[in-house]
Order: structure tokens, then sequence, then C-alpha cells
């Protein structure tokens, strides 16, 4: 795997966006409207060569399908496109960045990256790369002990706290649909792309508009994430738990783990939304964290082919069409319900990290081809007084969930008919809950009445937001509420609940050399996000300090 850090001098990239087509066209069409617009401005002989760069399905008129393409149109680097700048559907694609210059500043030690998800796995590739040698502190376990951990786990109901949905190689994301979609236009976007899939992901995620990784393919890119490391000098060390950092006002120079005292001249710390002990470490230390908005609900379960149907209508079932998804809301002034982490032919899975709590999560391999459709529906919670609270919330919730499974994690579920009639007591039928199925054919669940366990840590009102929800959402997606639907809850992790504040540097309020990075530092929101952040953090430590270090 190489990184392409400089731009072309002999071609240019222009985009031509906003062609749309029949989903039964061949895409080579799009490749030929393209070429031919870019001509009304250049000569044809200063073309070189084109290619689809983004592909998306417009199911809006769910009768009259469409396939949206915007195209790469490579041309001679010395062509000027000035009379076509006015067009808004042409644009000089500027996507490559100049190389970073070292630092000169001296390291006391290695760099240290704490967490090996998406933010820790970027940021030490890049230190790697880089020739900075840094060690990797990972407090679960790798890919493949972690994937038996996990199969225990949804087997004989044995949480190992440190291995699981939540820790190990590759942090949540392993265990999930592998989303790139992300709302942030940073340029480092293409290059997390290009770099995921040169460590083994489908070729697809570089043209897809809502890309996807899948399960499966997740733990081979991990895998080769770590060979990588590895191989440009880095080490990785499984199993290591960061305990205490020094108190805030001096400088960062060793951690305080599991396994005894590490040095280390820089830490980024990437230690993912669920590292509830090390947000608490750090507020005893004297750090800054602060809490910020978040959300909480269930998942809900339809049948994949009931989705597809209400999104393609008679198109339902063209295997030219991928698997039907969805991304809808309702505000409620400064409060919304949303769907979140829609998983096409997926299953719910248990993603507890602490005993005692009951937490769900979604994900899909790569083909999703799964019977149902999986997404959180959650409900955006204004911020409390303080970190804590925050995190006491979530954990009120998840053990509410766990008492109300049955104490052994077991999955309380409702059926949407009955949580929106207020009943109890009906067993799903046509939709059957996927959560925890491991080697057995009957999923670990337990019918309880979720609108009780929300309104009990939500209050009422939380109760009465999810059920309008699910109305407005049913009117814009035919049978969405429909009755036979499954409610699984709780989804409490859609986000870190706090953020570590940082300055411009990117470094801790009151720590030199301390970069709060990703999900868990509360300035990211999925994978592509997190790997972003862990770039822009690595960079941050790349032109202040020099690879050459003391010691």
């Amino acid at each position: 795997m190489e990184t392409d850090f400089s731009t072309s001098v002999e071609s240019k990239k222009v985009l031509i966006r906003g062609i749309s087509l029949p989903f039964t066209v061949d895409p080579h069409e799009a490749l030929r409207i393209a070429e031919h617009r870019i001509c009304r401005y250049i000569p044809e002989s200063c073309i070189l060569s084109s290619a689809i760069y983004k592909k998306s399905v417009d199911a809006r008129h769910n009768n009259d399908i469409k396939f949206l393409y915007t195209v790469a149109v490579s041309i001679r680097e010395d062509v000027s496109l000035s009379d076509a700048e006015s067009e808004p559907d042409i644009k000089v694609l500027e996507e490559l960045e100049e190389p970073i210059e070292p630092g000169d500043e001296l390291l006391s030690a290695r760099p240290v990256v704490i967490g090996f998800g998406p933010a820790g796995i970027f940021a030490s590739l890049m230190l790697a790369e880089y020739g900075y040698r840094p060690l990797v502190l990972e407090r679960g376990a790798s890919v493949d002990k972690r994937r038996d951990d996990v199969e225990r786990f949804y087997r004989e109901g044995v949480l190992d706290v440190c291995s699981n949905v939540q820790f190990g190689a590759g942090g949540a994301g392993t265990f999930s649909d592998g989303k790139l979609t992300t709302r942030i236009g940073d340029k480092r976007c293409r290059r997390v792309l290009r770099i995921l899939q040169k460590l083994g992901a489908p070729e697809d995620i570089m043209t897809n508009a809502k890309p996807h990784i899948g399960t499966e393919n997740l733990r081979v890119v991990v895998k080769n994430a770590e060979k990588y490391l590895i191989s440009h000098g880095g080490e990785i060390r499984y199993g290591v738990t960061a305990e205490k950092l020094p108190d805030c006002g001096n400088a960062v120079n060793h951690i305080s783990t599991n396994q005894g005292d590490i040095p280390c001249g820089a830490v980024i710390l990437a230690i993912g939304h669920s590292a509830r002990d090390t947000y608490m470490s750090l507020i005893r230390s004297g750090y800054t964290l602060s809490p910020k908005p978040f959300s909480m609900g269930v998942r809900v379960e339809h049948l994949q082919s009931d989705i597809d149907s209400a999104l393609y209508g008679r198109h339902a079932g063209d295997r030219r069409l991928p698997p039907a998804e969805y991304n809808i809301s309702r505000r409620f002034g400064s409060r919304a319900v949303y769907t979140f982490c829609m998983c096409p032919g997926g299953e719910v899975v248990a993603a507890a990290s602490e005993e005692g709590g009951l937490v769900v999560n979604g994900m899909s391999n790569y083909l999703r081809n799964g019977r149902n459709a999986n997404s959180a529906v959650a409900l955006s919670l204004d911020p409390l007084k303080s970190p804590e609270a925050q995190i006491a919330l979530q954990r009120r919730f998840e053990q509410a969930a766990f008492k109300a499974g049955g104490g052994d994690y077991h999955a309380p579920i409702q059926t949407m008919g009955d949580f929106l009639s207020g009943g109890c007591g009906k067993e799903p039928t046509r939709v059957q809950p996927t959560y925890m199925r491991g080697t057995s054919s009957v999923p670990k669940t337990r019918l309880y009445d979720l609108s009780a366990l929300i309104s009990d840590v939500l209050g009422d009102g939380a109760v009465s937001m999810l059920r309008e929800g699910f109305g407005f959402f049913g009117k814009h997606i035919h049978g969405f509420n429909m009755p036979e639907a499954v409610l699984t809850g709780v989804e409490s992790r859609t986000s870190a609940p706090v953020r570590i504040l940082r300055g411009d540097t990117l470094t801790a309020q009151g720590a030199d050399n301390l970069y709060p990075c990703g999900e868990g530092a509360g300035y990211a929101g999925g994978i592509m996000s997190a790997a972003v952040d862990g770039l822009r953090c690595a960079s941050a430590v790349i032109e202040r300090y020099s690879p050459v270090y003391r010691g």
C-alpha cells in the first residue's frame, strides 16, 4: 500500500456531475455523455480517458428508477477550462494533497497511538509511512481472537469486557456494515477510500455514492493494516489498556497501563466511543471534557423484500439494483427522531462491553443478502450538565435493557404494533428478530414493553416522539410502521456522549503533546470521519516532530 500525496503533472481530472440514466442503461453511456459535455469547451483530442467517479440510486419515483453518475474525465494538464467554470456540473478535481514536511522538534520517545479503530489505524499507518515507528496500544484482541470471543458471547452469553463488538482490532466498525458515507467534505476522504481499497476493501467503494465494505471484508482490511504497520517499523500490542495519563498541565511522557508504564513522546488518543473508564480517568486527571449532543433509541427490523418493494416498486428484485436502503428523519423543534446506520440484508448484533448492560447495533456482510433489513431509530437528546451525567444516562439505559431481557444478555423486543398501541405480548411472526443468533436457530430475545423501558429512562416525551416518528416514516416509506415490524432494545452507542476539548494545534487543553482523536474524542461520527481525523492528527504530529527521536 502506497499513498499518493502529490498531484499529477501530466493530466488533470474534471468531474462531470448530474448524469441521470435509467438503471437499465449501460454505464458506458454515462461516459459518452460526459465526454460530449466536456467537448463543448475543449477539443476531443485533449481527452485522455474517462471513468465512473460516483454512482448512486435515484428511487424517488419507484417506477422510474435511475442511476445518477458523476464521471471523471482526464484531460491534458495544459488545457484551460476557463470557459466551463460557469457550469455548476463541471468541476476540476482537486483531491490530492501536497506531501507533509516533517518538523524538527525531537521526541523523547516514539509516538504512541491508543486504540486501533479507524482513527487509530489511519493515524498509525501514516506515522509508520513517514518513518515514526509508532507503538499502538489496543485494549482488545486481534481480529481472529476477537471473532472467537464475540462468537462465544453469542453462543454462551459469556462477555469478555476487553474483547467484544466494541473493543479490539478495527474498533466497533469491525462488526458493522462497514459504511463509508460521511457528510464532511475533507479532501482526505478520497485518500481514505484509496487506502482501504488497497488494504482489501471491494473496488466499488471508489465509485459507489454510499460505499460499504461488509463485516467479512473489514476483518481482512484490519489484518492487512496490521501487517502494513509492522512492515513499516510500527508495533501493536493487544490486551493493553491505558489506565492513566499524567495529570493535566504536565508533559505526557508516559502512559500507565495494565502492563506497566510505557514511555511516549507524543500520544494520539483514539479510544473509541465506549471507553468510559478512560473518560473517567481523564476527568480525574484534570483534562477538560464537555457533554455533547447524542442520541439513543432502538433497532427496527423489516423484511428486506418489503423495503425493496416500498422503495423500488415494480422493479423490486431486479438484480441490477442493490438492496434498498433508507435514511429519514422527523424534527421536533431542536430535537429529532431519525434512522441511523441502516443495514440492508443484515442482522442486529449484541454490542455490550460492560457486564450488566445490554447494547444493540447493526451489521451486514458485503452482499447484504440476509432476510431482514435493520436500522437504528434514534432520538436526539439535549446535552446534560456534565460528561459524567451523559455516561450515567447511557449506562442506565443499557442496564434497564439488560434487566428487561432477563439479565442474561437476551434482548428485549416488541412488535411495532404493540409499541404504537401501548400493548405488549404479541409474538413476532412474519419478521423474526436476528439478535445474537450465534449457532442457534432461535434468536435470543424476550418480549418486553419497550415503551415502558424508554419512558422510565428517557421520559414519556421520548416515547411520544418515537411513536410520531414511526408514523411519519410510514407515510414516506410504505409499510415502515407495519404491525409486524420488530423493535429490539437498546441502541445507546450511536456516538460519543462527550468531547475531549482540543485547540487549533489538535492538542488537548493543558497537554502539549496529547492529541484526542476520532469518534471517541468527539470529533467524528463513523468510519470515514474517524479515519480522516486520524490522518489530521498524524499530520499534526509529523509537521511538528522529527522522525528521529531521543531514546
